[in-house]
C-alpha cells in the first residue's frame, strides 16, 4: 500500500516474517492498470513536452476534472521553466498568415549536439505562430537558412513574405541580406538598440523552446549532447499545441486547417525497444535493439531512437515504450547546454505561449540542419547524413567537471624555459646556426614518471652539443629531462587547449595556422556548391580551362561504346601565409567503370615515397638548402589520351543542345586511369630535356649537378618540391616549367599533402598538426581523456576479439590514421596492429583504434624535428617481437632509420613466415632494415652526397648477431640461408657494421610491441619526436 495515496501496489503472503508479492501479472500490464488519474494526466504532460496544465486540461477534460489541480506539481517545469515576471503585452498580430516573419538565433550552446551544431535560428508567422527552426553550426549560416525557408514557404503556400522584423544582429543586418530582402521587395524591421523587446515574439519563442527543452530533458535525465534532439521535439509539439493567443487552436490548424500527429506521441527519453532489421541479426540474437526515444522523424512516419551501444540512430515504427522508466538513471546538469537566455529579462513577451512547442527534424548534410514543423522536405543530402551517425564509441560521453584539484602533467622540456623554438619566417639559410653549448650536460631525472603525452621544448643551444662525437649511436646520446608542470585546477582537464598552444611560434607561422583552421566546409556536391558565388565562380573557371585545353568534342555516342561518369570535386587552396588563394573546383572521371583492353591498357605511374620526401627534408636541414614548392594546375589535362574514352556531359552544364550527347576526351583528365602515366610521361620528358636525370632509388625525383652544385626536384602527381645549392639553375627551372605547363610559385615549402613544415634556427619540424585535430572533431574525440602511450603495454589482441563492428568506418578510421604516421612513427605500430583486421573488424579492434585516437588527443601538434648536425650518416636500429602475434605465432619488425642525425625512415611490419627463434626473427628484421639502408646509400650516392665509410646498424639480440659475423650453426639457420647469407655479404665488402645496442636503448623498440609510459617517453624522445605546440 502507498502511503501517500492509499494506492494498493501488490498482494502477497507473509512467510517467517518475509512478505512474498504475486508475480503473475506482466510488469508493463500491471503499471498501466496501477495508473491512477493523476499519474495519466501525468504522463500525458510528459508526452507533450510539459504542457502548462491549464491548457491540457482543455486537451481532455474529463480526465482533468477527475484530477485535484492542488495536486498538479512537476519538478521538472520549475526547474526549466523559472522567469521573472514579464511586461504587458502588445497584440500587434497580422491578419494574413505568413506575410510578415519574426526571427532570432540563439547560441551557442556549451555543448555541440549529436551533429556538432552549437546554435539555432527561428522564424515566426505573426499571424499563426507557426514556428520554423534552423540548426546551425555557425551563425553565419542565417542568411542560407532564409533563403531555404523564404523558397519554402513560396512553393508550399504561394505565400509572400512582406515584413521582416529581427534584432541588429549582423547576422541579420549585412549587405547580402539586405540585397536578397530588396530584391523581393521584403521591409526588414530591426530593434532599437538596447530595446530587445520590440522583438519579443521571437525572443519568446526562443525561450519557449528551450523551457520545453530543458524540461524534457530535465524530467527524464537525458545527457547533454541530445539537447539538438530535444529541441527538435519541442517545436514539433510546440506547432500542435493549443495556444491561449489563437484562442486554443494550433498554430499548424491556423495555417493548414487540420493539426495531426504523424505517429502518437510519447515520452522524450524514455527507454524503446526497437526491432532490429539489419542483415547482419542471426536466427538466434536478439531481435530489438534497447534505445532512448529521442523525437519524431520529419522524413518518415516513425520514431528517432538513439542507441547508445550501436551509436547509430534509427527511425522505426516497430518500437515498444517504457515511458515510464528514463533511459538514463543520473540527473543531468543543463547549466552549460542552456545558459540564461536573457541578458536582461524586461522584454515584452507574447502571451500565446504558456508551455509547449513544436519541432520535425531534418538533418543537413551542410552547416546546418532545417526543423520544419508543418512539411517535412526530404533531400539526398540529409539521407547521406542520417548514415554518418556512426561514430566514436567515446563520442558522446561527454566528460563532467572533475572536483577542483591540482592536475600534475609532467613534460619533456629543457631547463632553460626561455629558450624555445620560435618559429619564424621561412629562413633556410639560418638552419645551421647555434647557440652557445650549455657548460654543464643534462641529466636525465628519473624520479619523475610522466603522465602525459608530450614533446620537449627546443633549445637552440642543446642540439648540436648532444651530437657532437658522431661516434656515439643515437640511442646513447643525451635527452632533455622531464620538468613537472602544473594547470590551473580550474580548467577542464581535456579541453583541447590544454594540449595546443601557438604560444611559441613566431608570428607568421602563427597566422599561417590560424588561417589555415579557418577554412570553410567544402561543398559535398556540385548542387550544394551552386548555390554559393564563388563555387560558381570556381566551376566556371574550371570549364573554362577545359575548353581552352580542347580537353573535348561534344558528339553523339557510337553504337557499343561505354560512357564513363564524371563528378565535381572541391577544394580551397592557400597561399603560403595560409591565406586562401583561390577556390578550386576540379572535375573528375569516374574511372572506375572503364574497363581494361577497351579504354584503358598501362596505368602505373610512379609516386613520390614519403622516405625520399623526408630524407630530402634531411639533407636540406643538414646542408642549409631552401626548399621551394611549386603547383602544377589542371596537371593531368597536359597528359595526351591515346584510347578512345567517352564521358558524359558534366553536371550543372546540360542543356537542351547536349541532349543524348556525350564528350569524347582528346586530353587526360582527373580521375581516368591513365591520366596519371599520361601526366607523368608529359613531365618527365620535359623536365629531362633540361638536362635532369631521373633517380634510380625514387622515379619522381630528379637532379642536376652543375659546376660541384646540385639542384633536387621531386614530384607527387601536381606537387613539386624543390630544393638544392644552385639558385641560378633553381631559378632558370621554375621559368622553364613555367613555360611548359601552369605554374603557380608557392614560395618556401610550408604546407605539402596534408604536411605542415616550419622553420626555425633548430631546423625543420613536420607535423600533421591540422590533420590530427580535423580527425579528433570528426569521430568526436576533441573532448576525450587522453591516453598516455597508443597502445596498453604489451597488449595482445586477437582476430575474434569481441563483436563485429561496422566494417567500412573501421577501414575509413585506420586508413586516416596510417596517413598519419607519415610524420609520426610513435603510432607506427599501434596502427600496424589494428590494420590487420580490416577485413573483420570487431570491438576489441575499435578500441584500440579509439586508444590511438585519445592518444593523439594528447599531443595533436608532434612531429619530427630534422636538424643540422653537419653531416649526412646513416644508421639504423632493428627489432623483432617474437611470435606476437597470438592468430598465427608470427613475429613483428621493426626498424627506425636515420640520415644525418634525423630520422627519416621506419616501419612496423608482421613478417610473412613464422620463426622458430628469437635469433631468426632479429635477423630476418636485419635484413629488413639492411634494404633501406642500401636505397638511401643509393640515393646520396646519386646525389654526390655520400662520404664513403659503412652503414651502421644496431640490433639487441647476441645471438643473430653472432650467426651474421660467423657461419655456424648451420642445423639452426639453414632455413633462414638467403638472408643471413645477404647480410654477411654486406659485412665482408664493408658496406655494413652491424653494433649490440642494449634492450632499454632500442629505439625500434616502439615499433614491434606496446612499451611502458616511461620507456615510450625515452625512446620518442631519442628518434627526434617532439611537440612545439605544447602549452607553457
Amino acid at each position: 500500500m502507498e502511503l501517500g495515496t492509499g494506492r494498493r501496489l501488490g498482494t502477497g503472503i507473509m512467510h517467517d516474517g518475509l512478505y512474498y508479492l504475486d508475480n503473475n501479472v506482466p510488469p508493463v500490464v500491471a503499471a498501466v492498470a496501477s495508473l491512477t488519474p493523476l499519474d495519466e494526466f501525468l504522463l500525458h504532460h510528459r508526452r507533450l513536452g510539459h504542457m502548462s496544465f491549464v491548457t491540457l486540461g482543455r486537451l481532455y477534460p474529463a480526465l482533468y476534472s477527475k484530477v485535484n489541480q492542488g495536486s498538479l506539481v512537476c519538478d521538472a517545469c520549475q526547474y526549466g521553466k523559472q522567469t521573472r515576471s514579464s511586461y504587458t503585452s502588445s497584440d500587434n498580430r497580422s491578419d494574413t498568415p505568413l506575410q510578415v516573419i519574426h526571427s532570432d538565433v540563439w547560441g551557442p550552446s556549451g555543448v555541440p549536439s549529436l551533429n556538432g551544431y552549437r546554435s539555432f535560428v527561428t522564424f515566426i508567422d505573426c499571424c499563426t505562430r507557426v514556428t520554423w527552426v534552423y540548426v546551425l553550426k555557425n551563425k553565419n549560416d542565417v542568411f542560407e537558412c532564409f533563403v531555404d525557408f523564404h523558397n519554402m514557404i513560396r512553393t508550399q503556400y504561394n505565400a509572400f513574405v512582406k515584413t521582416f522584423r529581427t534584432d541588429n544582429g549582423t547576422e541579420y543586418v549585412n549587405k547580402e541580406f539586405d540585397e536578397h530582402l530588396s530584391s523581393f521587395g521584403i521591409i526588414h524591421h530591426t530593434t532599437c538598440p538596447g530595446t530587445s523587446e520590440q522583438n519579443g515574439l521571437a525572443e519568446r519563442k526562443n525561450r519557449h523552446l528551450l523551457e520545453i527543452t530543458r524540461c524534457i530533458m530535465i524530467s527524464m535525465n537525458v545527457p547533454k549532447f541530445l539537447w539538438g534532439e530535444a529541441v527538435m521535439t519541442a517545436a514539433y509539439l510546440m506547432n500542435r499545441m493549443p495556444s491561449r493567443v489563437l484562442g486554443y487552436k494550433t498554430p499548424l490548424e491556423c495555417l493548414t486547417g487540420e493539426t495531426k500527429y504523424v505517429v502518437p506521441p510519447k515520452v522524450f527519453g524514455c527507454v524503446c525497444f526497437v526491432k532490429d532489421y539489419r542483415p547482419s541479426v542471426g536466427k538466434l540474437d536478439p531481435k530489438a535493439l534497447k534505445c532512448v526515444f529521442v523525437g519524431y522523424s520529419g522524413k518518415q512516419k516513425g520514431y528517432k531512437c538513439w542507441c547508445p551501444s550501436e551509436r547509430r540512430m534509427f527511425v522505426s515504427m516497430d518500437v515498444v515504450f517504457r515511458e515510464q522508466e528514463p533511459f538514463y538513471g543520473e540527473p543531468t546538469d543543463l547549466t552549460d547546454v542552456f545558459p540564461d537566455l536573457f541578458a536582461n529579462e524586461n522584454e515584452n513577451l507574447d502571451a500565446d505561449c504558456e508551455t509547449g512547442g513544436d519541432k520535425e527534424d531534418e538533418d543537413d548534410a551542410t552547416s546546418r540542419k532545417m526543423i520544419i514543423g508543418v512539411i517535412p522536405v526530404e533531400t539526398e543530402q540529409e539521407r547521406r547524413h542520417e548514415q554518418q551517425y556512426d561514430t566514436s564509441s567515446e563520442a558522446f560521453r561527454w566528460p563532467k567537471p572533475n572536483e577542483e584539484r591540482e592536475i600534475q602533467v609532467y613534460t619533456r622540456r629543457r631547463r632553460i624555459e626561455e629558450e624555445r623554438m620560435q618559429v619564424l619566417e621561412p629562413e633556410p639559410e639560418a638552419y645551421g646556426q647555434h647557440g652557445e653549448q650549455e657548460k654543464e650536460a643534462d641529466q636525465q631525472d628519473n624520479t619523475q614518471v610522466q603522465t602525459s603525452d608530450t614533446g620537449p621544448s627546443l633549445d637552440s643551444g642543446n642540439i648540436s652539443s648532444q651530437y657532437d662525437d658522431l661516434d656515439v649511436p643515437i640511442a646513447y646520446r643525451k635527452q632533455p629531462r622531464a620538468s613537472a608542470r602544473k594547470l590551473p585546477s580550474k580548467l577542464d582537464p581535456y579541453n583541447v587547449s590544454n594540449y595546443v598552444s601557438y604560444d611559441i611560434v613566431g608570428p607568421s607561422y602563427k597566422s599561417f595556422i590560424a588561417a589555415l583552421d579557418s577554412a570553410e566546409p567544402l561543398p559535398r556536391d556540385w548542387q550544394e556548391a551552386k548555390l554559393n558565388p564563388k563555387w560558381r565562380a570556381a566551376m566556371l573557371e574550371e570549364m573554362s580551362a577545359l575548353d581552352k585545353n580542347n580537353t573535348w568534342v561534344i558528339t553523339p555516342l557510337p553504337c557499343n561504346k561505354k560512357v564513363v561518369g564524371c563528378k565535381w570535386v572541391f577544394t580551397i587552396k592557400h597561399t603560403p601565409e595560409g591565406k586562401v588563394d583561390r577556390y578550386k573546383a576540379r572535375l573528375v572521371a569516374k574511372g572506375y567503370s572503364q574497363t581494361y583492353g577497351v579504354d584503358y591498357d598501362e596505368t602505373f605511374a610512379p609516386v613520390a615515397k614519403m622516405n625520399t620526401i623526408r630524407a630530402l627534408i634531411s639533407v636540406a636541414a643538414n646542408n642549409n638548402w631552401k626548399l621551394f614548392q611549386l603547383d602544377v594546375k589542371n596537371a593531368f589535362l597536359h597528359g595526351d589520351l591515346k584510347e578512345e574514352v567517352y564521358m558524359e556531359i558534366p553536371p550543372g552544364f546540360s542543356g537542351p543542345e547536349t541532349m543524348g550527347k556525350v564528350c569524347r576526351l582528346k586530353k587526360s583528365l582527373y580521375g581516368l586511369k591513365q591520366s596519371p602515366r599520361a601526366w607523368f610521361g608529359r613531365f618527365r620528358k620535359e623536365v629531362c630535356t633540361l638536362g635532369f636525370r631521373q633517380s634510380n632509388a625514387d622515379h619522381t625525383l630528379f637532379f642536376k649537378h652543375h659546376e660541384n652544385k646540385t639542384v633536387v626536384l621531386v614530384v607527387y602527381v601536381d606537387d613539386i618540391v624543390i630544393t638544392g645549392n644552385d639558385d641560378v639553375e633553381i631559378k632558370n627551372l621554375k621559368k622553364m616549367l613555367a613555360k611548359s605547363f601552369e605554374v603557380k610559385d608557392l614560395g618556401f615549402l610550408h604546407f605539402f599533402l596534408g604536411i605542415e613544415v616550419a622553420y626555425g634556427a633548430q631546423g625543420i619540424y613536420i607535423s600533421q598538426r591540422k590533420y590530427v585535430l580535423d580527425l579528433l572533431a570528426e569521430t568526436r574525440m576533441l573532448e576525450s581523456k587522453p591516453a598516455a602511450t597508443p597502445i596498453e603495454p604489451n597488449l595482445r589482441i586477437t582476430a575474434n576479439s569481441g563483436e563485429p563492428v561496422d566494417r567500412g568506418r573501421y577501414q575509413r578510421l585506420v586508413g586516416r590514421l596510417i596517413y598519419l604516421s607519415h610524420t609520426r612513427p610513435d603510432i607506427a605500430y599501434a596502427v600496424s596492429l589494428v590494420s590487420k583486421y580490416m577485413h573483420d573488424p570487431r570491438s576489441g579492434h575499435l578500441d584500440a583504434v579509439n586508444r590511438i585516437l585519445r592518444y593523439l588527443k594528447g599531443c595533436p601538434g608532434k612531429g619530427i624535428l630534422l636538424s643540422n648536425h653537419g653531416h649526412l650518416e646513416v644508421e639504423g636500429y632493428t627489432d623483432a617481437d617474437w611470435a606476437g602475434c597470438l592468430d598465427d605465432r608470427r613475429s613483428t619488425s621493426g626498424y627506425c632509420i636515420f640520415l644525418g642525425g634525423n630520422l627519416v625512415s621506419w616501419r612496423s611490419k608482421k613478417q610473412s613466415v613464422v620463426a622458430r627463434s628469437t635469433a631468426e626473427a632479429e635477423l630476418r628484421s636485419m635484413a629488413s632494415g639492411l634494404c633501406e639502408l642500401l636505397w638511401l646509400r643509393l640515393l646520396l650516392t646519386e646525389l654526390r652526397l655520400f662520404k664513403g665509410g659503412p652503414l651502421r646498424l644496431h640490433c639487441d639480440n647476441q645471438a643473430a648477431i653472432n650467426i651474421v659475423n660467423n657461419p655456424v650453426q648451420h642445423d639452426r639457420t639453414k632455413h633462414i640461408e638467403i638472408d643471413r647469407h645477404f647480410i654477411k655479404e654486406k659485412l665482408d665488402e664493408g658496406v655494413l657494421q652491424v653494433g649490440f645496442v642494449k634492450t632499454e636503448d632500442q629505439l625500434a623498440d616502439v615499433l614491434t610491441k606496446g612499451v611502458s609510459v616511461v620507456s615510450f617517453f625515452k625512446l620518442c624522445g631519442k628518434m627526434g619526436l617532439l611537440d612545439i605546440f605544447t602549452p607553457s
